[in-house]
């Protein structure tokens, strides 16, 4: 098993987690550790719950830490995101990573939880790195994904 000093899961979550990633079954996983499958789900989610909550702060402190910032309101288009996201790019000397489409794309793929009629429906904080990536961090939202490669 793997050391779970310093993390935020506890050996029990992630001894459910290795033996599930490998191909068990939750009966499997009850089994071998003596407990009922109900457990070993409450133990699965409970460790998909911290993972969550430990890629949601990655997600705050890389927009937090992002040389450029700035807080998009509900109700803003995608349209005027995008061109928002281009414009404060200029203004720093930053160069966007992304062409127009594909900044699209990627923005819709985070966001599309928070999005109806093209539109955002939670405020968003932009972070844009030195290198151009776009990073999002939705406010109030547990399931937004964050795609950290380009």
């Amino acid at each position: 098993m793997l050391e779970t000093q310093g993390t935020i899961l506890t050996d029990r979550q992630v001894e459910v987690l290795e033996l599930r990633e490998s191909g068990h079954t939750q009966q499997e996983v009850a089994d071998k550790l003596g407990t009922t499958d109900s457990n070993v789900s409450a133990v699965e989610r409970a460790a998909k719950e911290n993972i969550e909550k430990a890629r949601r702060t990655l997600e705050l402190v890389q927009t937090l830490r992002a040389p450029v910032q700035f807080t998009v309101s509900a109700g803003t288009s995608f349209d005027g995101l995008v061109t928002q996201i281009y414009s404060s790019g200029d203004d720093a000397g930053i160069k966007i990573a992304y062409c127009r489409p594909e900044l699209y794309t990627h923005l819709y793929g985070i966001l599309e939880e928070v999005t109806d009629a093209n539109q955002l429906t939670k405020s968003t904080t932009i972070g844009l790195t030195e290198d151009g990536e776009v990073k999002v961090y939705a406010d109030d939202v547990s399931s937004v994904k964050q795609d950290t490669t380009h």
